[in-house]
C-alpha cells in the first residue's frame, strides 16, 4: 500500500468517513422530554443505519481501495471508483430524505444532520473530485531532490578525481573517452575491463510505463506513474533497469527513454 498515491480528495473522503462514524453515535432525532437513541438502534430507526451510514462507509472504502488496485479492475462490469460513486450518491440521497421525513413531534438530531453532511461530502468528491485541481493534487507531497537532471546527464561525483569520471591525462597521453552508462571501458589494445559497480539512484518516468517481473513474465506487476520517484537498484542489459516501487515491489523497466534522474 503506497500512501503517496492518495489525493487531497481522498483525504476529504477519509475525513467524511470519520465524521460519519462519529455522527452514528449521536442522537439521530430529538424530542422534548425524550431520550432518543443513536442510529445503531435499528428497532427505532429501521433502515436509517444501512441506508445512510453503512452505505456511506462502504462507499468510502471502495473509493479509497480503488487507489491501491490496478487501474481498470472491474467488479460486475464497473470499476471500484464507479461503485463507490454510486453508493456515495445513494447514501447522500437517503440522508437528505432522513432530514425531510422527520417523524411527528420529533426534531432533527445532530446525528442526522452530520450524517447528511458527511455523505454529501462523499458524493461531491466522488462525482467531481478528480475535476477540481485543488482536490486532484497528492495528499502527501512527493520528496523532491535539490536538482533533477535528465537520464544520462553528468551527476555529482562523476567529475575529475571520482571513480568512473573523466581523469586528468598526463602530458602527451591519449585521452580515453568515458564509457556510456552501462558500457565497458576499453584499454589501448581494445581489451575490455569489468564495468564499474552499479550505484542505485532515484528516477522518475515522463509517462506511465509498465514494470515487468524479473523472471521475464509478459504480465506487468506494476505501473510506474509520472510524478513519483522510484529507486533503480540494478541494471539489466544495456538499457533496462531493475526498479523498486515505494511499496517494495521489484521488476524490470524495459523503456528507460526520457527518464529523469534524482
Amino acid at each position: 500500500m503506497n500512501i503517496r498515491s492518495l489525493t487531497r480528495g481522498d483525504g476529504v473522503v477519509i475525513g467524511a468517513a470519520v465524521l460519519l462514524f462519529i455522527a452514528s453515535f449521536l442522537d439521530f432525532y430529538s424530542a422534548a422530554g425524550a431520550d432518543l437513541p443513536s442510529v445503531w438502534d435499528t428497532d427505532v430507526y429501521r433502515l436509517a443505519l444501512p441506508a445512510v451510514f453503512l452505505l456511506g462507509f462502504i462507499a468510502a472504502g471502495l473509493l479509497i481501495g480503488a487507489r491501491f488496485q490496478p487501474e481498470g479492475r472491474k467488479v460486475a462490469g464497473l470499476t471500484l471508483t464507479a461503485w463507490g460513486t454510486v453508493l456515495a450518491v445513494a447514501a447522500a440521497w437517503n440522508g437528505l430524505w432522513s432530514l425531510i421525513a422527520t417523524p411527528p413531534l420529533a426534531d432533527l438530531g445532530a446525528g442526522s444532520i452530520l450524517g447528511f453532511l458527511a455523505t454529501l461530502a462523499l458524493a461531491a468528491v466522488a462525482v467531481a473530485g478528480s475535476k477540481v485541481p485543488a482536490l486532484a493534487g497528492p495528499l502527501v507531497p512527493e520528496p523532491r531532490p535539490v536538482t533533477a537532471q535528465p537520464y544520462g546527464g553528468q551527476q555529482p561525483g562523476t567529475g575529475y578525481g571520482y571513480p568512473g569520471g573523466q581523469q586528468p591525462q598526463g602530458y602527451g597521453a591519449t585521452p580515453q573517452p568515458a564509457p556510456a552508462y552501462g558500457g565497458t571501458p576499453q584499454d589501448s589494445a581494445g581489451a575490455g575491463f569489468p564495468a564499474a559497480e552499479f550505484t542505485p539512484f532515484w528516477f522518475a518516468v515522463p509517462v506511465a510505463r509498465p514494470l515487468f517481473a524479473e523472471d521475464g513474465s509478459p504480465t506487468p506487476i506494476a505501473e510506474l506513474a509520472p510524478g513519483t520517484w522510484y529507486l533503480a537498484v540494478d541494471q539489466r542489459g544495456p538499457s533496462a533497469l531493475i526498479a523498486q516501487t515505494q511499496d517494495g515491489r521489484r521488476g524490470v523497466l524495459n523503456d528507460t527513454s526520457g527518464i529523469q534522474r534524482g
